[in-house]
């Protein structure tokens, strides 16, 4: 079977890592790369520590609005697709990159399968939100990380080709962890100890977008009993210097962390703030405390066991959820899977594939 495969932003990156070893034991898979997320902070050295294939294509799409991303997404992936002529197209998450493919492929009659199907933060005026939920509609095979995912859709009609297998962020966890824990020198590099200082990332549109919001954020960040690291997202950088906004001094400003420096600096955290929904999964499967900077969170899950607190912007929450985050009591529900979702993942397109063919 031939399957297209589209990644563009850095979460995709460590999801399409586990995926791409196990398909291409038995599938040809073409890899195509936006270029959504084009910086070699926020791409290239993705690629070279989970040891991705080099990409087939790269649709060098690069900066600007959703709707000049969205289209030349459009325009350059339809190429692809009608010269490829694929099987199927995986899609992830919930990128530009995820809602332009979904987009094309169903216009082409293209079958597509949809990682990280069914997550809703119900907020509409979230970009993200509305990419996953228009990606969901046209989707073909909805590959789920939860039961609360296949929920979600099941509220919006959605129950032939749904299937739960997990998050394959945890699968890409799992086997970067002990490989970063020898390579990263994060540690002695920013001059930090462990259990410390707190770990923090801000780049949501809804964030960024909002200078009071921004201002909030930082303010909470900076009034903590210990210090903040925040690895600066090129998005969340512009906006600080157009809006006029700094950091205020417990808040110490870094480069972007590469993927092993990142599952360091987290391991080793007293707890996490973060408006990013990878890294509130790579928190919990890490078991470190995290507060979520904004209203609501597509991974309720985390919220409901206790090792994940909402505090919007407002600097009172902010310090509030960070004074309560705690380890909490008892187990840890395996809301994520059990490490293997890729596995889980090829069984389901082997499957479908079969059917396809009547046998």
């Amino acid at each position: 079977m031939k399957i297209v495969s589209v990644v563009g932003a850095r979460p995709e990156f460590v999801q399409v890592a586990p995926l791409c070893r196990v398909l291409r034991e038995a599938h040809r898979e073409v890899l195509v790369h936006t270029g959504q997320h084009y910086d070699d902070q926020m791409s290239k050295v993705f690629f070279e520590e989970l040891s991705i294939p080099k990409p087939d294509y790269d649709l060098g799409v690069g900066s600007g609005s959703h709707a000049e991303q969205t289209a030349t997404i459009l325009t350059r992936f339809e190429e692809v697709v009608l010269k490829e002529r694929p099987d199927l197209v995986i899609i992830r998450g919930d990128t530009n990159s995820t809602l332009a493919a979904a987009l094309v492929a169903s216009k082409l009659g293209i079958a597509i399968a949809h990682v990280e199907a069914g997550e809703r933060s119900y907020l509409r005026t979230m970009p993200e939100e509305i990419n996953r939920v228009v990606a969901d509609r046209i989707t073909d095979l909805f590959l789920c990380v939860s039961k609360r995912a296949v929920a979600n859709l099941a509220k919006e009609g959605i129950t032939d080709g749904v299937h739960i297998v997990g998050d394959v962020m945890f699968d890409a966890l799992l086997h970067a962890q002990p490989i970063a824990r020898q390579k990263s020198d994060v540690l002695a590099r920013h001059q930090l100890e462990p259990k410390k200082y707190i770990l923090a990332t801000v780049h949501r549109a809804e964030n960024t977008n909002a200078p009071a919001r921004l201002r909030g954020i930082l303010e909470g960040l900076g009034g903590l009993e210990v210090p903040v690291v925040l690895p600066i997202h090129p998005r969340t950088a512009a906006a600080m210097k157009d809006h006029g906004i700094t950091a205020p001094a417990g808040v110490r400003i870094v480069p972007p962390f590469s993927y092993y420096d990142m599952l360091v600096a987290e391991e080793n955290a007293l707890a996490i703030g973060t408006d990013s929904g990878g890294v509130q999964r790579e928190a919990y499967c890490l078991s470190i405390p995290c507060v979520t900077l904004r209203d609501e969170t597509e991974w309720s899950e985390t919220v409901e066991a206790g090792w994940n607190r909402l505090s919007g912007a407002n600097p009172h929450a902010i310090r509030g959820a960070f004074a309560a985050a705690r380890a909490p009591e008892g187990d840890k529900p395996p809301i994520f899977g059990d490490g293997g979702a890729a596995h889980h993942i090829k069984r389901v397109l082997d499957g479908w594939e079969r059917a396809k063919k009547g046998g």
